[in-house]
């Protein structure tokens, strides 16, 4: 079936007008498909990944070998989700914490296309190696949800809640909106 604006509705969650290319932090979301617990599991509130959680961690971790402007801070493989704070730097600086201002309408990409170094790329090409390395490893069943969350990060009060939501992760498994208990 081909989109049709009339009737699919599918509208950006991004900011809109906004360069995700640009320096600053970015926390993310990324969910496995209808929320399947395909990472392993949250035991005495703790995270045991599984294989596949294993490789998520561990592509996660590459992903300043490829994308030199990002340093990655506090993240964490869940059950059925990935949660991570991405830091896009300049280049040729040291990495630190960046204000934003509001954008203008003619900022950003207008058009849709992916911006190399951009938070839409880093995240599509980490969800792309996961989803190799599964489905040559005997897990072709496993499935990322087609978006993510993201979440411009402004200040450090906001830097210091998110961080510390994603470290008391699994230990608050059993309230988190993305709960299942299918693990």
């Amino acid at each position: 079936m081909t989109y049709n604006p009339q009737i699919h509705h599918r509208r950006s969650v991004r900011l809109k007008g906004y360069d995700y290319s640009q320096a600053g932090l970015y926390f993310v979301t990324i969910c496995c498909k209808d929320r399947m617990c395909l990472f392993g599991r949250v035991v005495d509130e703790k995270m045991k990944l599984n294989e596949a959680g294993k490789i998520a961690d561990e592509c996660w971790m590459e992903i300043p070998k490829h994308f030199p402007r990002a340093v990655l801070h506090e993240h964490i493989i869940m059950p059925n989700h990935v949660h991570g704070i991405i830091e896009l730097t300049d280049v040729g600086t040291c990495h630190g914490m960046s204000l934003h201002t509001i954008p203008t309408e003619k900022s950003g990409n207008q058009f849709g296309k992916p911006i190399s170094g951009s938070v839409s790329v880093i995240i599509n090409q980490y969800k792309s190696s996961v989803k190799r390395w599964c489905n040559k490893n005997g897990h072709q069943y496993f499935q990322w949800q087609s978006r993510f969350h993201d979440h411009i990060i402004r200040n450090e009060l906001s830097y210091q809640a998110i961080s510390n939501y994603i470290i008391n992760n699994p230990a608050k498994w059993n309230d988190d909106k993305f709960f299942s208990s299918n693990q």
